[in-house]
């Protein structure tokens, strides 16, 4: 299949329906990259430009391709153990959590496909085995949101797991797997996928001991970024700690955290 130009004029009309949908800015850098992503959905929806597929979305007779254009505009990669450092801080919360009997709950606010929150399950599970925890994984896309609920991956996004995790946690795949990996079925029943847009209203989610947003902020405008982060924040326990992309920060963007080393943020309060 040739791929079809996008103008100026088609790309900033998709500037304007992501920016609507989830907050997010695309740079002008981002071109190939929109044209690229829903090339096929041109050719699915029967039209024969960028043009014609955004009056289908704006149409409101296709509430399903619209999902399926955020979708395709909002997926990052990402890989299990990323920034290893908020992990050591989650053992820490963790271990210290074990003299409470309530739940231990961290929310992976931007999960994409699943890696991160499958990695603080992993954490949990070895610190408070026994002990009461929850694992919330959230994402815009639904179609990243099923792939992490498969917790099927290839073997190479999994290259930072400690060998201890991968042998307790993780199944190698074999014959037409070979390459993949399985999480075991008893972590993934301990893990919650659910969509939830971070530019909008959040649903009833409960607080959180430990909240990660992490490079997703990079996409949003300050103002985006204020909004989205007061929001997340509004669900972070007093004592809690918010960790964010090692190259994002919250200043300017929020005080309602103070920072207690770079990319990792605590709310005043709890013990």
């Amino acid at each position: 299949m040739s791929l079809i130009a996008i103008s100026e004029q088609e790309f900033a009309q998709f500037q304007r329906f992501i920016y609507d949908a989830a907050g997010i800015t695309l740079s002008t850098s981002k071109k190939a990259l929109v044209s690229g992503r829903l090339a096929k959905r041109l050719q699915r929806c029967s039209v024969s430009s960028y043009a014609q597929y955004f009056d289908l979305l704006s149409s409101g007779n296709a509430p399903d391709e619209v999902q399926t254009a955020v979708d395709l505009l909002t997926t990052n990669e990402t890989y299990f153990f990323r920034e290893q450092k908020h992990f050591d801080l989650l053992r820490q919360q963790a271990l210290a959590a074990r003299k409470h009997s309530q739940p231990f709950r961290v929310w992976s606010a931007a999960s994409s496909s699943g890696e991160e929150a499958y990695s603080i399950a992993m954490v949990l599970a070895d610190c408070l085995e026994g002990r009461a925890w929850e694992v919330l994984g959230s994402d815009i896309s639904t179609r990243v949101l099923q792939q992490a609920s498969t917790g099927h991956y290839l073997e190479e996004r999994a290259r930072l797991v400690p060998p201890a995790y991968l042998k307790r946690f993780c199944l190698k795949g074999i014959d037409t797997q070979q390459g993949t990996l399985l999480v075991a079925s008893e972590l993934r029943k301990r893990v919650q996928f659910t969509q939830v847009n971070l530019n909008q209203t959040l649903p009833p989610l409960g607080m959180f001991d430990m909240i990660f947003l992490r490079n997703v902020m990079i996409y949003f405008s300050g103002d985006t970024k204020r909004l989205v982060v007061a929001r997340v924040l509004s669900l972070l326990k007093p004592g809690g700690h918010f960790c964010i992309g090692h190259s994002e920060s919250l200043n300017t963007i929020s005080d309602a955290v103070r920072v207690v080393a770079p990319s990792i943020y605590r709310k005043d309060g709890g013990e």
